[in-house]
């Protein structure tokens, strides 16, 4: 009502005209206005608007008819040209909306509609705010709330979806086979190499234990040899030589029949003492050569018990012979 005193609510702006022009947009607050002459035309208010786009059919570049609708978010920013700029504000920018909703539309694929919700979005509100600019309003956001697609199409999707599936899980399936192949592969080998080279160490080792072994007895036998050698130069060291030889002889020839009913005895095997003589006779001959290079005072030769020759049965010559 046109009173003296006005009180204009928070966001909310009211066009003042005087005598049927425009004089001034009242501001929030105390406001003081002429009977008669001013009168309030339009109210405008500041917040943000919600406006619903109806759903419509749109096109897409593959020929496929889709019914979409939205959601639309603007905001007077000048109350003058809202005013003055066109009819009805919300009505005009649907009508914009949904026009510029299908031109875009029409760019893109099925495909990409559903991919590209965002960018779709993004353009329809730049498209909006360039029209709506001379009106003073300005476009937040759009959203597309639903897209319904026809029910043939509908499902030549969802048999598209589930090959692209099937698709995916033979491709992950013979990954999964390759991958597999090559692990075993990889450890068969690191394997034969682990083996290779746990038999060539272990060859190594033997090798080098058979040559410290050889090594060690060949040092064992030079020192025995050695200690043998310097005992035989000390005093009646070839009595005991001698000696040594004869008992070896004889315990040698009394093992002769514990592993084989077959052996082979010499002519006079009762005859001990041929026996020890031919002994002694051997380790003479080998030490007269050392003996001509270091002349030594030679003990007296060890005189051995003869024993009476023994003869053996019958039954015992059969078999020898």
């Amino acid at each position: 009502m046109n009173t003296v005193v006005l009180f204009v609510p928070q966001q909310e702006a009211w066009v003042v005209e005087r005598m049927g022009r425009f004089h001034r947009i009242l501001e929030p607050g105390l406001n003081f206005l002429i009977p008669l002459l001013d009168r309030i035309r339009y109210v405008q208010s500041l917040k943000e608007i919600v406006i619903n786009v109806p759903e419509q059919s749109a096109v897409t570049l593959d020929n496929v008819t889709l019914q979409i609708d939205g959601v639309l978010y603007l905001r007077i920013m000048d109350p003058y040209k809202a005013s003055y700029g066109v009819e009805d504000p919300e009505y005009a920018v649907t009508q914009l909306a949904q026009t510029t909703m299908r031109s875009e539309l029409g760019k893109i694929s099925l495909d990409k509609v559903f991919r590209e919700r965002e960018s779709l979005n993004a353009c329809i509100v730049d498209a909006i705010n360039q029209a709506s600019d001379c009106w003073g309003i300005r476009c937040l956001r759009y959203e597309i709330k639903d897209i319904h697609v026809p029910p043939r199409v509908k499902e030549s999707m969802q048999m598209q979806v589930e090959a692209e599936r099937r698709k995916r899980a033979t491709v992950l399936e013979s990954e999964g086979t390759r991958e597999s192949a090559i692990n075993v592969a990889e450890g068969q080998k690191q394997a034969q190499i682990l083996a290779s080279e746990a038999e060539k160490a272990e060859q190594i080792n033997k090798a080098a234990g058979e040559a410290n072994a050889m090594l060690a007895k060949a040092k064992a036998k030079a020192e025995a040899i050695r200690l043998l050698a310097d005992a035989l130069t000390q005093q009646n060291g070839n009595a005991a030589a001698s000696l040594a030889v004869a008992e070896q002889y004889v315990s040698a020839f009394s093992k002769l029949a514990k592993d084989s009913n077959t052996i082979l005895l010499p002519s006079n095997t009762g005859d001990v003492t041929s026996m020890v003589t031919q002994a002694l006779g051997i380790y003479g001959a080998l030490t007269k050569p050392h003996a001509a290079k270091s002349p030594e005072v030679t003990p007296p030769a060890l005189e051995v018990p003869k024993c009476p020759p023994t003869e053996l049965p019958e039954a015992d010559q059969v078999n020898s012979s």
